[in-house]
């Protein structure tokens, strides 16, 4: 059975360029064999839930922490810094018990 990977990249600031660069980091998992999610890109897509609005974006956070019961690794990629969302779910990874890589794909 593969590896299933949270992906932790930062979301907010710069939102275009984040996005750019989660999905970068998406591939880089999936390329390393692994079974990725970037809750961050799933749940803020148009019509999903909104990033804007604090209690959506609670519900997202809540969300993506349920996937740490089966997360078998969290992969933190920080080649543009670690964000409050990030150092969450850091946390949130600790808290479970989910072994963490810190990753850098570029550069």
């Amino acid at each position: 059975m593969r590896r299933r990977v949270i992906i932790e990249s930062p979301y907010a600031g710069d939102v275009e360029a984040n996005i750019a660069y989660a999905r970068e980091c998406l591939r880089d998992s999936l390329l390393r064999g692994e079974v990725p999610i970037a809750s961050h890109l799933l749940y803020t897509q148009d019509g999903v839930l909104d990033d804007n609005i604090p209690s959506e974006r609670e519900r997202g956070i809540d969300a993506g922490t349920e996937w740490y019961m089966v997360a078998d690794l969290c992969a933190v990629y920080s080649d543009l810094g670690i964000s409050t969302g990030m150092q969450r779910g850091i946390d949130r990874a600790r808290d479970w018990n989910v072994p963490i890589k810190y990753r850098k794909i570029r550069g």
